[in-house]
């Protein structure tokens, strides 16, 4: 670990990451770290590497060479399942819901994997099995109303709007209580206004003790919420900085308004 990153003290260190792809090099020594209670974005072209990148460090990927720690664990060899009880979780750009059931239901989902009851426990409806059930059902009630989606708690997510159904997804995945949530392409097919909602909400979620690394298209949403940005190209750092630094960076410039890797 470097040791700008060790005084930072990041809660997610990419440390080198490397990943081929038969002769593609699709992810090329990428470096940085997530300080905790930030929101930190990934950004660059099509084909700069940013889902890759996000697969590598959720342990849906393994790299071929590098390392990634989370709260100093390194977790590189570890699977999806393993980092995600950690502490880390992944949306992604497709909101994956249960459409026939309610928003509760939906955001209780999440809850249930920190559970301590398991299937023969609830079949037999045990007290101590339906005191937990009524603690997670409080729980996820207020998240619901942190995330301004108590008044649509009853209703089956598949009749809310897009932009609603991903705030779901996200009320889902903090009733797990991560410590760091990837955020892959949240505006993705959200019109001006729901994305504006969105960045309310992921200010909110950072609000309520969640660090946030997303990848992200929209250039306005990035600059608005994020305390810091890495740029990809061709699978390799190029840049990371705070907002203002990155506009002002030339090859960034480059980059969008050359029209280099579109």
């Amino acid at each position: 670990m470097s040791e700008a990153a060790v005084e930072r003290d990041p809660l997610l260190e990419v440390d080198g990451l490397n990943r081929r792809f038969g002769g593609l090099h699709a992810v090329a020594q990428v470096s940085f770290g997530v300080p905790r209670g930030a929101i930190k974005a990934v950004i660059g072209p099509n084909g700069a590497g940013k889902t890759t990148l996000f697969n590598l460090i959720s342990g849906f990927l393994k790299p071929t060479s590098g390392r990634a720690f989370f709260e100093g664990e390194n977790i590189t060899e570890l699977k999806a399942f393993e980092v995600a009880r950690r502490g880390m979780l992944r949306t992604f750009q497709n909101v994956r819901l249960c459409q026939g059931m309610t928003v509760l239901e939906n955001t209780k989902l999440g809850r249930h994997t920190r559970s301590r009851a398991g299937f023969l426990a609830g079949a037999l409806n045990l007290p101590w099995t339906r005191r937990e059930e009524r603690e997670i059902e409080e729980r996820c009630i207020v998240i619901l109303d942190m995330l301004k989606l108590a008044d649509a708690r009853d209703q089956e997510v598949g009749s809310l709007p897009f932009g609603r159904q991903r705030a779901v997804e996200f009320a889902r995945a903090l009733a797990a209580e991560p410590k760091l949530m990837l955020l892959d392409e949240p505006a993705s097919g959200l019109n001006v206004h729901e994305t504006e909602e969105l960045a309310r909400l992921i200010q909110r979620i950072r609000q309520m003790g969640t660090t946030i690394l997303l990848v992200e298209h929209d250039m306005s949403l990035v600059m608005d919420i994020s305390d810091e940005i890495v740029v990809l190209n061709y699978g390799r750092k190029i840049a990371e900085g705070r907002p203002a630094d990155i506009q002002r960076n030339e090859e960034v410039i480059n980059i969008y308004l050359g029209g280099e890797n579109t």
